[in-house]
């Protein structure tokens, strides 16, 4: 039956063959012909056996001239079909080679003979791939044509034919590896040309040729290619990072020359260990298992006492889990030779790359445990640069791969190079870097060097080198990580680090970290078991205060220890008292009038604060009172002299504002103002002048508060220089000083009243009746009310006087009711006197 189907189908094709052979066959008939051949092989069921029959030489050859030259698309088309299905059909095609492969490089290689058809180019090379996989080794005489197939149309303009053309290759190279790997090259620079192809089905079978190009021909043509990878790894669809992982993985398994490649292919594999898909993560981990695996297996002999003695490190990075022995092994070996490109990409200008680049540090160093510390000049070198990039990312990779430098090198080693940086300018990533790797470090690794990080932290150069906000961030930090890591062993170090909490406070720039230094100190505190920030600070205040004291002869305004010395004296609150010997002698020996104003005004300030609350401040112990002296001789008094500039002024308001907030509070007695009174009187007299309102204001309370005490022992000239200057003062223009005035010249007539001198004064009580009559006109209501208390207050002097006066002038007001007041309350003393 087979026999007699193959004559009745060699019959009818025979028939249409000769239609085809005949030069002046029209397209039509060609057409009917090769329609009536496809009808006869394809409409049919045929056996293997009869197709080979019927696709004799002659037919194959007939075929083959259509498909070649052929100017109607449809007759080529059909032509191709039929030739696919004879290649797909037959057990042997060796008379087919010699027609077909000559064909094919005739309609897809250009100039002569270019197929202009997409879809027929694509038939094309999947009659190729056909042929490369019936035939196998038997192409080999021909790798030249099809290596030149390939070149071209794996740059073909249309997608599908690149995509059949990647088949094509992965055929060729499994079909004749032995013939393939001379001819490999030829196809490396067109696969990279198209691996960047903008549809992704394309790169990921131009990954997948890629691999199978360099797998089964020449290896060294890695080298060519790994720059095009790499970039796939950071390709936007996830299938193509899984070929490129799959193609690094395979030939890490399996390239001939894989331990050449090993330092360059590693970290192509284990970049997929961050891959956003978990598909692909678990992938890149399957494949690296297997190498590590399948190279312990190959180095065994120099592995045995690794392999026998594995010990598992005592402080490990928690839910980590620990790479394989081999996997570790072929890291740590190939080490030195990656760290140094991953050193240059950490600072690639593409964001993306750095990113990549500081996430494959961290799986490297996981990897490589203590073969770390021969590589931690580098290192470090690469992590101070990298901390400093501005995105994120990358910032918090490299400090999970420095905290791996604390897990596993020794400090002796670590902190050694880290803080020889700090010789130099240690800039913020420097002390980023310090932190983390204490962050890693076991508690009772770093207790032995606790008392140099101390010691290194609080000097002046680290401390003090800068007032950018990130650098005291970073500070800060590192300080939380020793309190965190070593807990109660900070006890040792507690004053150094107390000193560079209380820089960073100190810090003007850094104040919305206040809250965080709080709470740090209260950590510090705590593992120390003392109750809060300020039982701290009654532990070290003492310390505390000499260490700022240390220049304060040379203080200028620019000088930090100010603002460290603000920050102890008003944020340690009561236990400044218990130091007041250390902060009095700052404070004389830096408010002398030769010293830099602008400092001076500072401390002025400070000392205005505490005294504001100096029952919780200064005076909390009690102990206050007996630097009273020293606080107005030595330190206000002088401060009070008038001097030229703005500068000066605010100083004399501060120190006006010190000494009224010194008898406000009643700290000071009037034993006290009696011996100060006559070094004061003068210049409180000449601070009602100064142009500063609170100034005005504050001298007047003082002057009212000296009347009060001592006013009764007045020679006639403080008299008279007192009212005066206070008389003045009801011509002010503010309201506030004007009644202030008011109550002092009250004060005044109470104090003359009982004085031995008061007959001397009836001429200046009399003017002094003239000018408050006047003032009885004043704007404001409240400021005629308090005149007019001034008046009968000082009416019992010499009430006729003042009769007199007021008729004189009672005409000229515009509140004649104050004078009848006046008049009345007069009449009703002489009544009350007799």
């Amino acid at each position: 039956m087979a026999a007699v189907g193959a004559a009745e189908v060699a019959q009818a094709v025979s028939r249409q063959l000769s239609c085809l052979q005949q030069p002046d066959c029209g397209r039509a008939a060609r057409l009917r012909a090769l329609e009536a051949i496809r009808a006869e092989v394809l409409g049919r069921q045929l056996s293997e056996a009869v197709v080979q029959e019927v696709f004799g030489a002659e037919l194959l050859r007939q075929l083959a001239r259509c498909v070649a030259g052929d100017a109607a698309e449809r007759c080529r088309e059909l032509a191709l079909q039929l030739l696919s299905h004879g290649v797909s059909h037959s057990g042997q095609l060796g008379e087919a080679l010699p027609v077909l492969l000559p064909l094919l490089a005739q309609r897809l290689c250009q100039p002569q003979g270019f197929e202009p058809s997409e879809e027929l180019r694509l038939g094309l090379v999947q009659l190729l791939s056909l042929l490369l996989l019936r035939c196998g080794a038997s192409v080999a005489p021909y790798l030249n044509d099809v290596i030149r197939i390939l070149q071209t149309t794996l740059l073909d303009s249309y997608a599908e034919v690149r995509r059949e053309s990647c088949r094509s290759a992965v055929a060729c190279a499994q079909a004749m590896p032995e013939h393939f790997h001379m001819q490999s090259e030829s196809l490396i620079k067109p696969l990279m040309q198209t691996i960047s192809h903008q549809h992704y089905r394309v790169r990921v079978d131009v990954i997948q040729a890629t691999g199978a190009v360099i797998q089964f021909g020449n290896g060294k043509s890695v080298d060519d290619v790994l720059s095009h990878l790499a970039q796939r790894f950071f390709d936007d669809i996830p299938k193509v990072r899984h070929a490129v992982t799959t193609v690094i993985g395979e030939w890490l398994l399996n390239l001939r020359d894989r331990y050449s490649y090993f330092h360059k292919l590693i970290p192509l594999l284990l970049g997929s260990f961050t891959d956003e898909i978990p598909e692909n993560t678990k992938l890149a981990w399957t494949y690296w298992e297997k190498i590590g695996l399948q190279w312990e297996k190959e180095n065994e002999d120099d592995l045995k006492d690794k392999m026998d003695f594995t010990v598992l490190p005592s402080h490990y990075p928690r839910g980590v889990t620990r790479p394989g022995l081999g996997c570790r092994e072929l890291v740590s070996r190939n080490l030195s030779k990656i760290l140094p490109g991953l050193s240059h990409d950490m600072t690639d200008w593409v964001e993306s790359t750095r990113i990549k680049a500081s996430q494959l540090l961290y799986t490297l160093l996981l990897h490589a445990e203590d073969h770390i510390t021969q590589h931690m000049e580098l290192l470090l070198r690469t992590l101070y640069q990298a901390c400093l990039d501005e995105e994120s990312n990358v910032v918090k990779n490299c400090v999970k791969a420095a905290e791996l430098i604390g897990t596993f090198v020794s400090p002796k080693v670590s902190l050694r190079l880290i803080t020889s940086a700090f010789e130099k300018t240690p800039k913020p990533s420097c002390i980023m870097v310090l932190t983390a790797v204490i962050r890693g470090s076991p508690k009772e690794i770093l207790q032995p060097h606790l008392t140099d990080l101390g010691n290194l932290l609080s000097k002046d150069g680290v401390c003090q080198r800068s007032e950018e906000v990130f650098y005291m961030e970073q500070l800060l930090c590192c300080v939380q990580a020793l309190i965190e890591v070593c807990q109660e062993d900070c006890k040792q170090i507690s004053l150094q680090l107390m000193k560079v909490l209380v820089t960073i406070m100190a810090i003007p720039s850094s104040q919305h970290l206040k809250e965080k230094v709080e709470e740090t100190m209260s950590s510090l505190a705590e593992v120390q078991q003392l109750d809060g920030f300020v039982s701290l600070y009654q532990q070290h205040i003492i310390q505390l205060m000499e260490w700022v004291s240390v220049s304060c002869d040379s203080w200028t305004c620019y000088s930090p220890e100010i603002l460290q010395l603000d920050v102890i004296a008003t944020h340690s609150g009561h236990v400044i008292g218990e130091a007041l010997n250390n902060f009095i002698l700052i404070l004389k020996t830096c408010l002398q009038p030769n010293k830099d104003p602008q400092m001076r005004l500072k401390l002025f300030t400070v000392l205005s604060q505490l005294l504001q609350k100096a029952s919780e401040t200064v005076n909390s112990q009690g102990l206050f009172p007996s630097y009273l002296e020293i606080v107005i001789k030595d330190i206000l008094a002088p401060n009070l002299q008038w001097h030229a500039g703005r500068t000066a002024a605010a100083i004399r308001t501060t120190a006006v504002s010190c000494l009224w907030a010194l008898i406000h509070c009643e700290m000071l007695s009037p034993e006290e103002v009696l011996k100060v009174k006559d070094g004061l009187m003068p210049q409180i007299i000449a601070a009602m002048d100064e142009d500063s309102k609170i100034t005005r204001l504050m001298a007047c309370r003082i002057v009212d508060v000296l009347l009060k005490v001592c006013g009764r022992q007045f020679e006639e000239d403080k008299f008279t220089s007192t009212y005066t200057e206070v008389l003045k003062r009801l011509d002010d223009a503010s309201s506030d000083v004007r009644l202030a005035a008011a109550h002092t010249l009250t004060n005044w007539f109470k104090c003359l009243k009982d004085s031995d001198v008061k007959s001397a004064m009836e001429g200046h009580i009399e003017f002094l009746y003239q000018e408050l009559l006047i003032h009885l006109d004043d704007p404001d209501q409240n400021i005629q009310n308090a005149v007019l208390e001034v008046l009968k207050e000082g009416s019992s002097l010499y009430p006729e006087l003042l009769v007199k006066e007021i008729e004189a002038v009672a005409h000229k007001h515009h509140t004649p009711a104050y004078c009848n007041q006046l008049l009345h309350h007069i009449q009703s003393a002489k009544e009350s006197a007799l």
